[in-house]
């Protein structure tokens, strides 16, 4: 962590030390004093003057930022007017705040990580993992967790649209700070190309950035990290096995025999690299009717019968529902917009499951694509 054994500059004063002490960039997530963004705060009389430093010119959260000042100082007894000076940190301060942040997160999600990384893989595409993985962080989120999510689909990328957001991430210096949609953070190759262009890339590309993605992003302080993977097991799968060894991974597949048995060469990729299988999801898990019965368009039991072969839990069946491909091509997850919907509800007791399943207690992730 960041060394904050004084976290006060030389020309603050105390009394506005200590409540400005508890504004928080909300892209770092650390207090602006510890980050030397607020160089100075004088108190003349009854009037406070800031000065804050922005990390870049164009922050996206310049102007919370200094809501956030103005309503700390504020409250300081005594004070009867804020007024805040605007300005940029020099190149020299900004790669001093880099290098400060780096070195709080050594081996950010190496083997004693406790941020819990799960991977949300399928063995065929069309299954609904990214629609399954984007509810999920945002259920895991409700229920308190610090979340992040990865889009390892880079031919197929999707979270950003089922999140609702096409804000881009923040470069400082050569790291950058993730976005937040529905209080889940996330980063997609879909937020550096224009448009809905595609990307033609082979396997070393992919490999670079999935490390990336791991490396350069800073994430704060974490509990979960989702990543969801591209269909198949080829060069990404492959890649995750040798960056993230220690992942769990996430089988998603359909009610249809077919599907299943395409998904468990996801799970024996997984196997290959020596991570472990939580279990299996079934999405599409049939079609209630008003009159009670349920309409299995594909088909029945191939989420039980992948998850007998491989020897682990089946931990959702998700029905089909209106309700969530509304909220997926509008941007809203099912499991905030309409919680009582049958597919939230399935989606929240995995959230539940996975909640309980292994102490989950909060560490660290870091992107920047050159």
């Amino acid at each position: 962590m960041i060394d904050a054994s004084d976290p006060r500059p030389a020309g603050i004063d105390p009394a506005l030390a200590a409540a400005l002490g508890t504004v928080v960039d909300p892209e770092i997530r650390r207090p602006l004093v510890e980050l030397d963004m607020i160089p100075s705060a004088t108190l003349d009389g009854g009037v406070a003057r800031i000065r804050l430093e922005l990390t870049v010119a164009a922050c996206p959260a310049a102007d919370r930022i200094q809501d956030d000042v103005r309503l700390a100082a504020g409250a300081v007894p005594g004070v009867e007017a804020v007024e805040v000076e605007v300005g940029v940190m020099d190149p020299a301060a900004r790669q001093a705040l880099v290098e400060r942040l780096r070195g709080s997160r050594p081996q950010q999600f190496g083997p004693g990580t406790l941020t819990r990384i799960v991977a949300v893989a399928s063995g065929k595409g069309g299954v609904g993992k990214s629609t399954v993985t984007a509810n999920l962080a945002v259920a895991l989120a409700a229920r308190g967790l610090s979340v992040g999510v990865i889009d390892a689909d880079v031919h197929g990328y999707s979270i950003p649209a089922l999140l609702g957001t096409d804000a881009r991430p923040t470069r400082v210096g050569d790291m950058m700070m993730p976005p937040e949609a529905h209080g889940v953070r996330l980063v997609s190759i879909g937020m550096f190309v224009e448009g809905n262009r595609s990307v033609s890339w082979r396997g070393p590309m992919l490999h670079r950035t999935l490390q990336q993605f791991l490396a350069d992003v800073w994430w704060g302080d974490l509990d979960v990290l989702l990543i969801d993977m591209p269909p198949g097991t080829g060069d990404v799968a492959i890649s995750l096995g040798q960056l993230l060894p220690h992942a769990e991974v996430l089988v998603v597949t359909t009610p249809q025999r077919a599907a299943a048995d395409v998904a468990e060469r996801a799970a024996e990729v997984a196997d290959q690299t020596g991570q472990t299988v939580l279990g299996v999801v079934e999405n599409m898990a049939g079609l209630a009717q008003p009159d009670g019965t349920v309409l299995e368009l594909f088909g029945a039991g191939g989420g039980e019968e992948a998850a007998r072969r491989l020897g682990v839990p089946l931990l959702a069946r998700i029905p089909l529902s209106v309700a969530l491909r509304e909220g997926g091509d509008a941007g809203a997850p099912v499991v905030s917009g309409e919680p009582t919907d049958p597919a939230a509800v399935a989606i929240a007791g995995l959230a539940a499951s996975l909640r309980g399943s292994r102490p989950i207690a909060g560490r660290s992730l870091p992107i920047s694509l050159a």
